[in-house]
């Protein structure tokens, strides 16, 4: 607080970030403030301007769930302050690992004072991302320092990774407003992906839909803009009251909704006890505070300045992936207790045993057979499928495999059935080699073929139109010369296929001189056969296309043949 922050956004950008009249009656940022500027070297840099009163940390947290960098601000008539400890705590516990330091107000001190200062930052920064950062002496007020703080703005972001586009965008909205003529606006820090004019997005929590209308960044309009960004999209489709600081957009096919993480929790040296179950816990994710329920996993507490694991309950459910960084804070004590990262955004394992870590391949092992786009939602990486969509532990797929293949070897002549396998099996099975999966039935591919010319297929084929009842062959091997379209069963009647074939072309070819229609009578007397066999026959052409029934008649349907010439 009074560090000077706003005034030195002002002085780079030209904005005041202070929006809010109490703010400016009071001199005092209460909320986030937001600047942009284009540095000597053509690149263009976003601020997030955050509070540092303690009674504003909320706010705080709001803004720098999302930075890619900090610039950090000690002024030098008040040297480093309990806050700065605690903003630079916060810092660190998300992540940030890039940063300018700026020493401010340095023409309200002398020389001697100035550099007492700088090296109080310099002891209170060891062993921080800020330990090698640049310290920057300037005075906003008469520019003093100014260009060289462009110049380390530069190297700042020359140094800082570029945000990744990994095709799942997540807007954490901080800001929520209406405005003339476009209607509703929201800003955020664009992360995971690309947006583009007309995308339907959803929010989270709530799910309510809603679409792109138009874009800016840094005051221009755009169609489309990635990761990284400063971001304002003009919304239709959905209401005000659906959005807010804390609301998230993402596609919400893209990503896993939960109510329940694990975590790394790293508790901060500073706390004056230890982290139980026992607590009014806030945590702050993106741009939101939530309530939270916490339950250590593992020992039953975790020590000032050591690192444990934790179950966090929300009370909604958030579009949260692995890797992502939280702040944890005490609601009665209004400190910061610490933070991390979280392991599993889906636990699947009772808190008593449950051992968590930010390996893809522990969460995979809990889980066994997880569709591929399921397990990209849950750890934010993509994996080849090793089966279909499928990903498994190697081990895994090699039992279903060696199962699949003693299956096969005991099945018998007549092969496996796959009508008792699972949607899974039947992709392993198709991928073994040595196996031939043909009319519902796997074997061997060196095995005989005991289907192949089956006796009861040339017996029925003997008198197509009257087969006899079929012999010495099983029920079995019947439904098994079935599937291979070797025969057909109707209405009680096993036909061969070819005597179906050939019935057809025979009503095309009485068709032909009668396209009025035949009656079952004149089929029966053309097929030379009985009453028993021709209503089964001409039921299983009406069923199949390729005759159509009109009162007594017999019509051509869609399957019908070509009468021959």
């Amino acid at each position: 607080m009074d560090h000077g922050k706003s005034t030195l956004v002002r002085a780079l950008t030209g904005t005041d970030p202070d929006r809010l009249a109490e703010e400016k009656e009071r001199g005092l940022t209460i909320d986030l403030g937001f600047a942009f500027c284009m540095l000597p070297s053509g690149r263009q840099v976003s601020f997030v301007d955050v509070p540092g009163h303690i009674r504003f940390v909320k706010n705080m947290l709001a803004g720098v769930g999302a930075v890619d960098a900090s610039l950090f601000v000690v002024a030098a008539p008040e040297g480093w302050k309990p806050q700065s400890a605690e903003h630079l705590a916060i810092l660190e516990l998300l992540g940030i690992s890039h940063g300018v330091v700026v020493l401010s107000q340095i023409g309200l001190v002398d020389d001697e004072l100035a550099e007492l200062a700088r090296l109080d930052i310099v002891d209170h920064v060891e062993g921080t991302f800020l330990e090698h950062a640049p310290v920057v002496a300037t005075d906003a007020i008469d520019g003093t320092g100014l260009d060289e703080l462009r110049g380390a703005l530069d190297d700042l972001c020359t140094a800082t990774p570029t945000a990744a586009d990994r095709g799942r965008p997540r807007l954490w909205i901080d800001r929520s407003f209406a405005a003339t003529g476009a209607g509703r606006i929201v800003t955020g820090t664009l992360a995971g992906g690309s947006i583009s004019a007309g995308d339907a997005l959803r929010t989270a929590p709530g799910g309510r839909a809603a679409r792109v209308r138009a874009i800016q960044t840094q005051s221009t309009g755009v169609e489309r803009i990635g990761p990284g960004h400063r971001v304002a999209l003009n919304l239709t489709g959905v209401d005000a009251d659906d959005l807010g600081r804390g609301i998230a957009l993402v596609r919400s096919d893209q990503w896993h909704h939960t109510r329940s993480v694990d975590v790394e929790l790293t508790v901060l040296g500073s706390l004056g006890s230890d982290v139980t179950r026992r607590g009014a816990y806030a945590l702050y994710l993106g741009s939101g505070e939530w309530p939270v329920r916490l339950r250590v996993l593992g020992p039953e507490r975790i020590a000032p300045g050591q690192t444990g694991y934790a179950r966090l309950h929300l009370p909604v459910a958030l579009p949260i992936v692995m890797g992502d960084r939280f702040v944890l804070r005490d609601f009665g004590r209004g400190q910061t207790v610490g933070g991390g990262t979280v392991l599993d955004p889906d636990p699947q394992l009772r808190a008593a045993v449950a051992k968590p870590d930010a390996r893809p391949e522990r969460l995979l092992a809990e889980r066994g057979w997880v569709r591929a786009a399921h397990l990209e939602r849950l750890t934010g990486q993509r994996f080849e499928p090793v089966l279909g969509d499928w990903v498994a532990p190697a081990e895994l797929v090699d039992a279903l495999l060696d199962d699949l293949r003693e299956q096969v070897s005991g099945a018998g002549p007549l092969g496996l059935d796959t009508a008792g396998l699972d949607g899974r099996q039947r992709l392993a099975l198709e991928s073994l080699d040595g196996i031939v999966v043909e009319a519902g039935r796997a074997r061997q591919a060196d095995a005989a073929d005991v289907l192949a010319d089956h006796p009861v297929i040339t017996a029925l084929a003997g008198t197509p139109f009257s087969p006899p009842e079929p012999s010495g062959v099983t029920q079995q091997e019947l439904l098994a010369l079935a599937r291979r379209g070797d025969l057909i069963h109707t209405d009680g009647i096993w036909f061969a296929a070819a005597a179906i074939k050939a019935a057809a072309e025979q009503i095309a070819a009485l068709l032909a001189d009668q396209p009025d229609g035949v009656t079952v009578a004149e089929i029966r007397e053309a097929l030379g056969t009985t009453r028993k066999y021709a209503l089964p026959l001409v039921g299983y052409l009406d069923r199949t296309g390729v005759t159509r029934r009109r009162g007594d008649l017999r019509i051509a349907g869609p399957r019908m043949p070509q009468a021959s010439q």
